[in-house]
């Protein structure tokens, strides 16, 4: 189910009305109903992929118990690595087996091997499996860790796996973070759905409005970038860089917002990267549930940077390549994720990499100054053009894009129009950079009236279903 479908429209009030007004009384019906929600709101794309969750649920379940209940220490590796190669497993099959198919046979056949690929099969990739296998190894690894303390509550386990906000596209949830509010009592906050709404009207904006309407713009350069101009094929890669981000960002904000409206706090996954000063500041922005999660279970337990520059260097390169592949079965999404570890080592190197953690451009005045100006321009740059490997078919498409985006013709221009779209959404970051989970602007009249515009604007796009762009990872 797409949130921004009119079955979405008739399906949450529906499962609000029942959790807060009929079922409020009795907590663990309050959690089936989220599971049968969230059931629901999953197998309405595809229901046999269902029994996907239904086992990744249970073997994390009963992987967390035996973590727990055993007493040598190999025995929890073993617990913990079957929870891992279950889960890898799954996401490998699915999402990466004719890629190393398609691979393994080209690489023979460009030493002069003639080999018939007839191993590739017809899989069908289940939406959302990157996002919920991380978040149910994530509370296996917490149990090793001693992190956290597993339930014994199947259906409280079930519902944070499958929970319906989060479950396709993320945030990927933490069990410390998210498990405890389902395990625990909830009342009725009007501020805190308000505050949803709020958020769930900004996702939809950017999403239907923004990221939609970029679409076609992105989609007609992408697709004649041989015949374009230079001047034409950067308003495409920063097109799709703001249709991304809008698309994304725009999701995550629908979460966060139908979290609330269900009492739930889950994690930030965007605060306004496009505002960035340098690379590590955009990674501290941008796709945070990801990028924190490859942190604490993958560059920490590889040694970090404790072990010396070499490993900490090897280790952030394994770091940015893996995020790559996670993205997808195809080069161009490792190339997407070189290039940002090369970004990102420089700053590593002269130790500038935690640089601009607790502020935001512009701290306290209306404006930046010029140096920040040239840092966010600078660093939009350089996302933008890793974005074109993002966006493109092939690394050789990639690589012919942006040679022609040099060429001669930098300064002719063609489909100037949607730099609109592109301007609307960083100028609502602009003004509410401060705070990422509350959509608020401090004049109550013009407030009033961006949201009545935007409530008008998602009505007069709403006229087609685009799935999300991270539905297919």
């Amino acid at each position: 189910m797409l949130f921004n479908s009119l079955e979405y429209l008739i399906f949450l009030p529906i499962v609000f009305i029942l959790y807060w007004f009929v079922f409020n009384k009795n907590l663990k019906i309050q959690n089936t109903l989220i599971l049968i929600s969230s059931y629901i709101f999953y197998g309405w794309w595809d229901w046999r992929f269902l029994s996907l969750i239904l086992c990744s649920t249970i073997v994390d379940y009963y992987t967390g118990l035996y973590i727990n209940k055993s007493e040598s220490k190999n025995s929890k590796k073993t617990y913990l690595f079957l929870s891992i190669i279950f889960n890898i497993g799954v996401l490998a099959f699915f999402k990466y087996y004719n890629f190393f198919i398609d691979s393994w046979v080209h690489m023979f056949t460009s030493f002069g091997y003639t080999i018939q690929n007839t191993w590739t099969l017809k899989i069908i990739l289940p939406v959302g499996i990157s996002f919920y296998t991380f978040q149910t190894m994530s509370y296996s690894l917490d149990i090793y860790y001693k992190k956290l303390k597993p339930t014994k509550d199947f259906i409280s386990f079930a519902s944070f796996v499958s929970f319906f906000p989060q479950l396709v596209a993320g945030p990927i949830e933490r069990a410390s973070n998210l498990l405890p509010q389902i395990l625990k009592t909830r009342t009725f906050n009007y501020k805190q759905s308000v505050d949803g709404l709020k958020l769930v009207l900004y996702g939809m904006f950017k999403k239907i409005v923004i990221a939609d309407s970029l679409a076609p713009f992105v989609d007609n350069i992408f697709s004649n970038y041989q015949t374009l101009d230079g001047g034409t094929l950067i308003l495409g890669a920063i097109y799709f860089s703001f249709q991304i981000y809008a698309d994304f960002s725009g999701y995550s904000d629908i979460a966060i917002g139908t979290s609330k409206l269900f009492g739930f706090e889950i994690m930030s996954n965007f605060k306004f990267p496009y505002l960035s000063r340098n690379i590590g500041e955009f990674w501290r922005r941008w796709h945070i549930s990801l990028s924190t999660w490859f942190r604490d279970y993958l560059y920490i337990p590889l040694g970090g940077s404790r072990d010396g520059k070499t490993k900490a260097l090897r280790n952030i390169f394994i770091i940015f390549i893996v995020s790559g592949f996670w993205h997808g079965a195809n080069w161009t999404f490792i190339i997407w994720g070189l290039i940002h570890a090369v970004l990102y080592i420089p700053l590593f190197i002269t130790k500038r990499n935690r640089t601009y953690i607790s502020d935001v451009v512009a701290e306290n005045k209306y404006l930046p100054t010029v140096k920040e100006s040239l840092q966010m321009i600078t660093t939009f740059f350089f996302t933008a053009l890793a974005f074109v490997f993002f966006r493109s078919d092939s690394v050789a498409m990639g690589v012919d894009y942006i040679v022609n985006l040099f060429s001669t013709s930098i300064i002719k221009f063609d489909n100037e129009s949607g730099i609109i779209y592109c301007l609307i959404l960083f100028t609502l970051d602009w003004l509410n950079r401060h705070n990422e989970r509350d959509f608020y602007i401090k004049h109550k009249i013009i407030r009033h009236i961006i949201y009545y515009v935007m409530i008008y604007l998602i009505i007069y796009k709403f006229n087609s279903y685009q799935s999300f762009i991270y539905f297919q990872f």
